[in-house]
């Protein structure tokens, strides 16, 4: 993954600090202090993370994370807010719209620093490549993507890490905690039930009814659980021998 890391902050003081400390440790900062302009340069050449102030010119950082999530080449990228709105509102919307980690200003360097680093270090692969197909459903980590009927269908990088450990061990229960720990390690703003909102985003994207889901299975008072086709259709025979 690029170690260039694109910041968005209009405090032209924050921003020298920000930079200073990460170009410090290594990466290499692109800083913007207008929200315009950060889409085409992504465009032009994509970072590996973008750090993102909400309340600057050219409009605001939850629009551009919408719009970055909504283009396919850009939709992996990890998103990390750094922003003075801080309540548990805003931190669920910045969830909501696929953002991987949430800072609130004021904040240390060496905070900033450590969160940085593990939102890169939680998508680096850990996992050997593989290309996974359960129906309708083709998961290719080694690409990070995912096609649902044949079709591409655009996921967050967070998305698809949570549909991918959750298909590379079917018909197992796993807990909110479980989830968290395996796919957002350290990440601090994220609880159990931010896991029930990247569930229904995936469900939306892979199930013919999010409502009534075919493979991603709710156990009620446990947790989730990726169903195999094969396995459905074999209690469904079964069922109807049964009877």
């Amino acid at each position: 993954m690029s170690q260039t890391i694109f910041l968005l902050e209009d405090d032209a003081d924050i921003s020298r600090l920000v930079r200073y400390q990460l170009e410090a440790n290594g990466f290499i900062v692109q800083a913007f202090a207008n929200a315009g302009e950060v889409l085409p340069a992504a465009e032009r050449k994509a970072p590996g993370l973008f750090l993102l102030d909400i309340m600057v010119p050219g409009g605001d950082g939850l629009d551009l994370c919408r719009r970055l999530r909504l283009n396919p080449a850009l939709s992996s990228i990890p998103v990390i807010f750094l922003t003075a709105l801080a309540s548990e509102s805003d931190r669920v919307h910045g969830l909501e719209l696929g953002a991987d980690d949430y800072i609130t200003k004021p904040f240390s360097t060496r905070e900033l620093l450590a969160r940085v680093k593990a939102v890169l270090r939680r998508f680096e692969r850990h996992e050997p490549a593989e290309t996974i197909r359960m129906g309708d459903i083709e998961i290719d980590s080694g690409a990070m993507q995912l096609r649902v009927r044949g079709e591409v269908v655009t996921t967050t990088a967070t998305e698809f890490r949570l549909l991918d450990y959750l298909a590379r061990h079917p018909g197992r229960v796993f807990s909110r905690d479980q989830l968290l720990d395996a796919v957002w390690g350290d990440a601090r703003f994220v609880t159990p039930r931010s896991v029930d909102v990247y569930v229904r985003r995936i469900r939306e994207k892979i199930e013919d009814d999010a409502e009534d889901p075919r493979y991603l299975k709710t156990m009620r008072g446990a947790g989730y659980r990726f169903e195999r086709p094969d396995r459905i259709a074999q209690t469904l025979t079964v069922a109807a021998v049964t009877e």
